[in-house]
């Protein structure tokens, strides 16, 4: 097999990396695809769109299992109406 030119080899590795990032968003958007289909059986309604968010922000933000463990120590909630935001 030839050697490539540096132009060449430059312009393999560059097809392959826009390669490599096509497959790392596909497999990206599939995770999530994943992960929204879980979300749509849960009852998520009862919480405001905003708490909704910052709880899965903060919860992605310390981690999954720091998450768990801080949420499992709280004391069980009222089966009252959720809190109103204004």
């Amino acid at each position: 097999m030839p050697k490539l030119n540096d132009r060449d080899r430059l312009a393999d590795l560059e097809a392959r990396q826009t390669k490599i990032a096509q497959e790392i968003l596909d497999a990206r958007r599939a995770l999530r695809g994943k992960y929204a289909s879980i979300i749509s059986d849960m009852e998520v309604e009862k919480l405001s769109e905003r708490d909704f968010r910052d709880l899965l922000q903060q919860a992605i933000r310390v981690g999954g299992p720091a998450a768990i463990a801080a949420l499992k120590s709280l004391a069980p909630a009222s089966k009252s109406q959720p809190e109103k935001r204004p």
